[in-house]
């Protein structure tokens, strides 16, 4: 593993702990050159999943795009860091290799938003089912007083 600061790839892990409920391996690292401390995270390589989207086009799944349509959501709302990932963690979990609609990963994580935060919830929908006016806003806040 490379130090950020100083390039080197000798370091000694200090540490090793789960994280992100199992998902994941933090490690406390030390570099042996400069002695700057780092924390790197090791995941699961899971097979491959390609998205297809509305228009028929497949792409990788990209975890980077997740997180950043999630943050966009969260914006400004007091959701953790933490929260985040584990969010992401989820939906990542139950996507298989192969193919996945971009839909399905849609609806997983409109899913974990709903129990997280309603209003991120209803931030990422109305991007997502491209709502068009205040009465489409009004029916999904609607449907989530009513549950």
């Amino acid at each position: 593993m490379k130090c950020p600061k100083c390039g080197q790839d000798d370091d000694k892990v200090l540490d090793s702990r789960a994280a992100r409920e199992g998902a994941a391996i933090r490690r406390r690292r030390e570099c042996c050159a400069c002695g700057h401390r780092f924390t790197t995270y090791e995941e699961i390589d899971r097979d491959e999943v390609v998205v297809v989207k509305r228009d028929g086009t497949r792409q990788p799944f990209d975890r980077q795009k997740l997180d950043k349509a999630i943050r966009h959501a969260c914006g400004k709302r007091p959701i953790s860091d933490d929260q985040i990932r584990t969010m992401i963690d989820h939906v990542v979990a139950k996507l298989e290799g192969g193919e996945v609609g971009a839909d399905k990963i849609a609806q997983l994580v409109m899913d974990e938003l709903h129990r997280t935060d309603e209003v991120a919830y209803i931030r990422f929908a109305s991007v997502y089912r491209q709502f068009t006016d205040v009465a489409q806003f009004l029916q999904a806040i609607t449907e989530i007083v009513k549950k």
